[in-house]
């Protein structure tokens, strides 16, 4: 049973992909509550439960994607701003996690940590649910217009990630090094 067990999470770990286009039809509320339940259960020292899961209605998002295509026409230019707000537009699932800041550096590290580990659990549940994610870091995330948008104090919180969510399009091929490549022993 173990076995049986320790197979499905690999091959779960190794099919997981980074999502870049999702098909229109939003997945079931209960499964990605599910999903952020099962996030709370990564490891974080001294049980912090450092991170905050904000879950994005349709006006927040549309925000947040006009956001975004501001910076990109300061950046790039009208047309790339407005191709980029189309594309968000067609995502159909926004959570934002958070992280409680810490004025002591070592445990805002490990807090930081968890709540990556927190992303990496929700997302490996909703892709057992066939459910793939993108983590998005970019620049938009640390505007502190996001921050407004989302009501969030940068005093008292980081933007970890915002993950869109949904069913896949298409799901991308990837490879990994070898682990003779990255795996370093000592005597």
């Amino acid at each position: 049973m173990a076995t049986i067990a320790a197979k499905s999470i690999a091959d779960l770990i190794r099919s997981r992909r980074t999502i870049y286009a999702f098909k229109p039809e939003p997945p079931p509320r209960e499964t990605v509550v599910r999903a952020i339940e099962l996030a709370r259960w990564a490891p974080n020292h001294r049980l912090t439960e450092p991170w905050r899961f904000y879950w994005l209605g349709p006006e927040t998002a549309e925000a947040i994607a006009r956001l975004n295509a501001d910076l990109v026409t300061k950046q790039k230019g009208r047309a790339a701003g407005q191709a980029k707000l189309e594309r968000w537009r067609t995502i159909p699932g926004w959570i934002v996690v958070t992280c409680e800041n810490s004025a002591d550096p070592i445990r805002a590290r490990e807090d930081l940590v968890a709540c990556a580990c927190a992303i990496q659990n929700l997302s490996l549940y909703l892709w057992s649910e066939g459910i793939g994610t993108k983590w998005n870091t970019g620049a938009v995330t640390r505007d502190p217009v996001f921050y407004d948008i989302i009501w969030a104090d940068p005093e008292q919180e980081t933007v970890v990630g915002l993950l869109w969510y949904g069913y896949p399009h298409e799901i991308p091929e990837t490879a990994r090094k070898p682990v003779e490549e990255i795996l370093v022993e000592l005597p």
